[in-house]
């Protein structure tokens, strides 16, 4: 059990500093995430012939269209967070992803038949009046000159993307969690390249050696070991102790974007980003 709250807890710690790769790639936010994806997968594929672990291909078949859907909403997700990190500051964009276990309570009751309490609902008002508080604020507060408002719409279209997996990976039979990730890693990466290859191509031209070992560093770490760590702690830990010990991701971010990155928040921001964790965090906790 401890060992398990060990990698749980090393695995979101490694989520919470995904800005300071993706601020030194010098890459567009779809390039990102075609190699991370690619290379997330090859690092997933390595450790599971490594540990000779199989893959059912029958239940592959089964979960086709639904596998294939979500790969397309991972990629869409990393998309939309990376552009709002481009946009806003790393802890706007964070609390703006934050929305989507929100997103989850609001859609649960029509696709999952979940009922939704007083309690759960007041749960998502409370996180919109955070949101409001967070979107007040449109200037830049570190010499910087954002687009606050722009960052906060992607990031929570990144929201509604993660929030879209989630629910989908509810209705993924007969496959363990780190089989659903490699292929959903594999679709979201063989999705995203015809789209990459029409819009934009690829353009290596300012990648310095330190922007290539940030992006191995992305898909190797961030994403293939962070991943690997997080699936195979779930397994022997009740979500009570999963849904407590993620939270330490956004707060890791917040923390990274001052300390690293010279943000800063605004007093409302802050009150607005207490609002979205708290009231999300208490949405689990009556979910559980």
């Amino acid at each position: 059990m401890f060992k398990s709250k060990v990698m749980l807890l090393t695995a979101v710690l490694i989520f919470g500093v995904l800005a300071i790769f993706v601020r030194n790639i010098n890459l567009s936010s779809k390039e990102i995430a075609l190699l991370r994806g690619v290379i997330g997968s090859l690092f997933l594929i390595a450790v599971m012939v490594f540990s000779k672990e199989k893959i059912s291909v029958s239940a592959l078949k089964k979960n086709k269209f639904l596998l294939t859907a979500s790969g397309i909403g991972i990629g869409a997700n990393w998309i939309f967070l990376f552009e709002a990190y481009k946009y806003t500051t790393v802890s706007i964009a964070t609390l703006s992803y934050y929305c989507a276990p929100i997103f989850v309570t609001i859609a649960a009751p029509i696709v999952l038949k979940e009922k939704l309490s007083l309690k759960k609902f007041l749960c998502v008002c409370v996180a919109m009046l955070g949101m409001l508080f967070i979107v007040g604020t449109n200037k830049g507060n570190t010499g910087t000159e954002y687009n606050h408002l722009l960052g906060i719409i992607y990031g929570l279209g990144a929201a509604i993307f993660y929030a879209s997996v989630i629910l989908m990976n509810k209705f993924i039979k007969d496959l363990k969690g780190v089989e659903t990730t490699v292929a959903q890693l594999v679709l979201a990466s063989l999705i995203l390249f015809p789209y990459v290859m029409a819009t934009s191509g690829f353009d290596f031209s300012n990648m310095t050696e330190k922007s290539w070992m940030y992006m191995i560093f992305l898909g190797v770490f961030n994403t293939g070991f962070a991943y690997a760590l997080y699936f195979t702690a779930i397994k022997n830990l009740n979500s009570q102790t999963i849904a407590v010990l993620s939270y330490i991701d956004p707060i890791t971010a917040v923390i990274v974007s001052a300390v690293f990155l010279g943000e800063k928040m605004t007093m409302f921001q802050i009150i607005g980003g207490i609002l979205i964790l708290g009231s999300t965090f208490i949405s689990e906790k009556i979910k559980k």
